[in-house]
């Protein structure tokens, strides 16, 4: 099951072995991890080396520990990047309109995939979220908009772009905030915020992915105007 590690950066071995494990179906979501004593004895390494991996896979979203369980396998990654994306940010003093950069490369082509594979129930949702904007509460219109592209991303049925954006979001909640009390300080524009989120749904629902990617390079090109002074 292990193989005794004797090379140099134990801990990172320790990890390597332990992702191999679960890429080959040795180690299954929710499954138990051994103890650390019997990873020592397992690996032949010592115990501050297992506490290191065991760590660093926390970090990245691999393991979790439960307070008096002992280590498992995750059984949800989705929330997985938002650690080690967040420290990123913070530690190279990244910019928002960074974030509005990846946004937009992933989410433009993201809508395209969501044309294709998104099913009438995730339509419909999305047409009662719509319906729902209030011109009188921006607090709620705020979580409509978050809510709105992330189920674009879960339409697309890739996982990895839905973790992704999922994280980006996640840093993004005072900037969207910020950005949207600036755009609508011409209150014109509540409109043209509206209708750009109409476009993206109609080029989803006529299942279009030109149409839909299109819709939501308009609609981040918009919003990324609003970001040059952040």
């Amino acid at each position: 099951m292990f193989s005794p590690i004797k090379n140099t950066k134990v801990y990172e071995q320790v990890i390597e072995q332990i992702k191999n494990m679960i890429i080959d179906g040795t180690l299954k979501k929710g499954d138990k991890l051994p103890s650390e004593r019997e990873l020592v004895e397992h690996l032949q390494v010592s115990r501050t080396s297992i506490r290191e991996a065991l760590r660093a896979l926390q970090i990245i979203g691999l393991v979790e520990c439960r307070q008096g369980e002992g280590n498992y396998i995750r059984e949800s990654f989705e929330n997985s990047l938002f650690e080690p994306l967040s420290m990123m940010f913070m530690l190279q003093k990244s910019s928002s309109s960074e974030i509005m950069e990846i946004r937009k490369i992933i989410e433009v082509e993201t809508a395209a995939l969501a044309a294709q594979r998104i099913t009438d129930e995730e339509l419909k949702h999305m047409k009662v979220l719509l319906d729902s904007i209030n011109s009188n509460n921006e607090v709620d219109n705020v979580k409509i908009d978050k809510e709105f592209h992330y189920k674009v991303a879960k339409a697309s049925r890739n996982y990895l772009i839905i973790n992704i954006l999922n994280a980006i979001s996640s840093l993004m909640d005072e900037v969207i905030k910020d950005a949207r009390r600036r755009i609508l300080v011409d209150e014109a524009n509540r409109e043209v915020l509206f209708k750009q989120h109409d476009d993206i749904y109609k080029g989803l629902k006529s299942r279009n992915p030109k149409k839909a990617s299109e819709a939501m390079k308009k609609h981040l090109d918009f919003a990324n105007e609003y970001y040059k002074d952040f």
